[in-house]
């Protein structure tokens, strides 16, 4: 059987090296995309510079990471109900929730992670994931009157 003469004059013939050029070509622009920059680590015992009994100073790494992305690991308080877009990420597991009035009642191992929708929580003495942006500072929750000091916005979490 004949080669169609049309393919046979629309193929061109590449030799390995032309071939292997053009492909390192294509490959360029992929290996000079920016990596994904994984969340920074980010752990209970590097909250907080010092603890004393004037307050609690924000670590110089918690300073640091303000405003970015971080992965923390621990434990879901007992949320208020059981489906909500918060909730509260503490260092050991606890029975009871740990909710505060004021930024000096504000414990050294727990943050608010504020979750983008409302979801259905995992149980409380199961080890967590969470990955968010930092937000570092007192802030007063408007709908629940929570206070807080240290927060992951836009988080996501999944078990560990």
């Amino acid at each position: 059987m004949a080669a169609d003469p049309i393919l046979a004059r629309s193929a061109l013939p590449l030799s390995r090296r032309q071939l292997l050029a053009a492909a390192g070509a294509l490959a360029l622009p992929v290996a000079m995309r920016p990596a994904y920059a994984a969340p920074a680590p980010l752990d209970f015992s590097e909250l907080y510079g010092k603890v004393s009994v004037l307050g609690l100073s924000f670590s110089d790494k918690v300073k640091a990471l303000k405003g970015q992305e971080v992965a923390m690991r621990g434990f879901m308080a007992p949320p208020l109900k059981a489906e909500a877009d918060f909730f509260v990420l503490t260092e050991i597991p606890m029975s009871i929730c740990p909710f505060c009035s004021s930024d000096a009642d504000w414990p050294d191992n727990i943050v608010v992670i504020y979750l983008d929708r409302a979801q259905t929580f995992e149980q409380a003495n199961a080890l967590i994931e969470v990955r968010g942006r930092l937000e570092v500072g007192s802030w007063t929750d408007p709908n629940t009157g929570f206070v807080s000091l240290l927060r992951l916005r836009r988080a996501s979490f999944r078990k560990a």
